[in-house]
């Protein structure tokens, strides 16, 4: 069965300082995805309305440069990740779902859990900071943007934006492609 894997990126409701009751919400999915063979099959990017903290903070637009207009006609999570689980193929394929960092699994299994969604997918979501550390020796200090550039690529797109995020990371991805790990 071939396989796909999903390099993707979240963007959540964020405020400085102390925030109020709740969880963060998803506010953009962006994704590359990627044949068995490292060719990119396409990518996905949709904004995404949260439910119980719909405005933005100025904090939040500020650091993702999402506009509040831009949530206020996104649709919500439940619709956007049906969309976002037919765009990956895991239907009919075999999946990997791959992040920098364990924060954006966790939002995914938060918004899955307030929608009263199913998240057995989710089990299929990889770190890839913590592989990418064990391949280069130990803990690599930096943001995903810094270890774009040190590993010799130019950072693409908007920092703290889901596709620029996810397409900079498919960088990384595609670099070791034959070196991750998925048990």
């Amino acid at each position: 069965m071939p396989v796909n894997y999903i390099i993707y990126d979240l963007e959540a409701t964020c405020w400085l300082g102390r925030p109020p009751k709740g969880f963060n919400e998803i506010i953009e999915i962006g994704a590359v995805r990627i044949n068995e063979y490292g060719e990119i099959l396409g990518t996905f990017e949709r904004f995404v309305k949260p439910t119980l903290n719909p405005k933005l903070s100025g904090f939040c637009k500020k650091l993702t440069s999402i506009k509040q207009n831009q949530i206020d006609i996104a649709r919500t999570f439940p619709k956007v990740i049906s969309d976002f689980k037919e765009w990956s193929g895991m239907y009919e394929n075999d999946f990997h779902i791959c992040s920098w960092g364990n924060n954006d699994r966790k939002l995914f299994l938060d918004e899955c859990s307030i929608h009263k969604l199913d998240s057995d997918w989710v089990d299929h979501c990889y770190n890839l900071k913590n592989q990418y550390d064990n391949l280069n020796g130990g803990i690599v200090k930096g943001n995903l943007k810094k270890i774009v550039i040190k590993e010799g690529f130019e950072f693409t797109g908007i920092q703290h934006r889901a596709i620029s995020d996810a397409e900079n990371l498919a960088k990384i991805f595609l670099k070791y492609f034959d070196e991750w790990t998925f048990i």
